[in-house]
């Protein structure tokens, strides 16, 4: 195992829980990562479906008001110098807002309709009735516009965090994980290797105190008979 595939850190018992420190928060993170990318790839999904049901649905109002939209002109003739004399400023206004999902805030976005329809008498002499059915289906219209110009913009949004979540999640399991307990091995070898050398020495250093004693204690038993030896001794007799 190359110096590369460990973090440079000296081999401790400090150095030990410190590692393990950062496995457990290593392994919490991605845990915690993972539920996010969970929780964004099922709204990423519900958004998605929803946008192919606007879709759907803003082609069969489209239609349905360009339609509408003939009729009044066969009916009652070009009424849009009628509705330009009554209609100086929008109407119909946008207003965003943010709604955070796990973490990502995703852009919505509302129409609001401000103040009463200021035309709402505007060609009531010829085909009333069917422009009021036209202005109907084209606010329908815009308003399903912006629902989906929010949904596409939420769907971009999170398209981005699954990609960036998904590439910590990679990150922490495959690299930042393996990583630490490469590293956490290496130093549990290095300190068990550091436990049998002083196993070793203390030994050592054991058997070189039993080799000393033994022989202070084969010294101290040949002094003991030598003594024995000279008291045994007769003395000269004189005549």
């Amino acid at each position: 195992m190359s110096g590369k595939d460990r973090i440079a850190i000296f081999p401790s018992r400090g150095a030990q829980s410190a590692m393990k420190a950062r496995l457990k928060g290593a392994t919490t993170g991605h845990s915690l990562l993972k539920k996010k990318a969970d929780a964004l790839q099922m709204r990423f999904r519900l958004i998605l479906k929803k946008i192919i049901d606007t879709k759907v649905l803003v082609g069969e109002v489209m239609k349905e008001a360009a339609f509408s939209l003939i009729e009044t002109k066969f009916i009652a003739g070009d009424v849009g110098p009628y509705i330009l004399e009554n209609v100086s400023t929008a109407q119909m206004k946008v207003n965003s807002r943010k709604n955070n999902v796990a973490g990502v805030n995703l852009p919505v976005f509302e129409s609001v309709q401000e103040g009463p329809d200021r035309y709402e008498l505007t060609g009531i002499s010829r085909g009333g009735q069917q422009l009021s059915n036209v202005k109907k289906l084209y606010h329908k219209y815009i308003e399903l516009l912006v629902d989906l110009a929010s949904l596409q913009t939420s769907f971009i949004t999170l398209d981005v965090a699954i990609k960036v979540t998904n590439r910590r999640v990679n990150a922490i399991e495959h690299v930042i994980i393996p990583r630490i307990e490469r590293t956490l091995a290496h130093i549990i070898s290095e300190l068990d290797e550091l436990e049998r050398e002083e196993f070793y020495r203390l030994k050592k250093i054991q058997d070189k105190k039993a080799v000393i004693r033994a022989k202070a204690e084969m010294v101290k038993n040949l002094r003991q008979a030598n003594d024995l030896t000279e008291d045994d001794v007769d003395e000269d007799l004189l005549f």
